[in-house]
């Protein structure tokens, strides 16, 4: 039996709530890594509805997926640009990405993306049905991906994007290039400061805050971080742990798996 491919807005029985579904039942099949689902036609404040909210179970970096039928057009782009500013203000905690998909994106429209990215992490990803027998299936390829550095001459020094504080109202976090970076943040306290550390759990790393007597809150098994309490400055033994342990967690941010 022969697959054939068929156009999604021009089929009647097939819509976006039955893209949004085969989506939400089984995220990976965009082709993004191990994503759950965290929530569909999610409510922007003045702004509609996000198609669907997805989530790295790793990384905890967020998706915000905006479904266009046919071919991508200027409200498309707009409105998936918009729902991720609103969800990075309102949970600048995690490190977000909006993800275009449509059946064409044409190489005209392309280019307009292409325009923002850098600025912002677009991806944008073809989505192709397939028909076999009374069957359908979906396919993503991706065609944009978020901004990578060209290559550069051997002899030619490559800067390392400086981290700056980020100040929230709970907790002060990084920014690198105006995007969110939290690999590790600070929760100044009177007497002390609170450091989460994105780091998995290990004996290793346990034994290594024991050592230099550095105090270990519960781990966040949720999130994965480390939270050690700091009730004044740190000799140069911890300081030298805490350095280390920032520098893991940064190496290994954002880094899927």
């Amino acid at each position: 039996m022969k697959l054939e491919v068929v156009s999604i807005k021009r089929t009647p029985e097939l819509t976006e709530k039955w893209v949004q579904e085969n989506i939400a039942a089984d995220p990976s099949i965009l082709g993004l890594g191990d994503l759950a689902l965290r929530d569909r036609e999610r409510l922007q404040p003045n702004a509609g509805r996000l198609d669907l909210l997805l989530q790295d179970l790793e990384t905890l970096k967020r998706f915000e997926v905006e479904i266009q039928l046919g071919a991508t057009d200027e409200s498309h782009i707009i409105r998936t640009v918009e729902y991720w500013d609103l969800e990075r203000r309102r949970y600048p905690q995690y490190e977000h990405a909006a993800v275009i998909v449509a059946e064409e994106i044409t190489s005209r429209f392309l280019n307009v993306i292409q325009l923002f990215n850098g600025a912002i992490p677009l991806i944008a990803l073809k989505m192709t049905a397939y028909k076999l027998g009374d069957q359908y299936a979906l396919t993503f390829v991706k065609v944009l991906d978020e901004l990578t550095y060209g290559l550069v001459d051997e002899d030619e020094p490559v800067a390392e994007p400086t981290a700056t504080l980020k100040y929230n109202k709970h907790y002060i976090g990084l920014e690198v290039e105006r995007s969110v970076f939290n690999f590790v943040s600070f929760m100044p306290r009177k007497a002390h400061v609170l450091i989460s550390i994105k780091l998995p759990q290990s004996q290793e790393t346990d034994a290594a805050f024991n050592e230099v007597g550095i105090e270990r809150l519960a781990y966040d098994a949720q999130f994965r971080y480390y939270r050690v309490r700091i009730d004044e400055d740190p000799d140069a033994k911890q300081s030298e742990v805490l350095v280390g342990m920032f520098q893991k967690a940064r190496d290994g941010f954002g880094r899927a798996g």
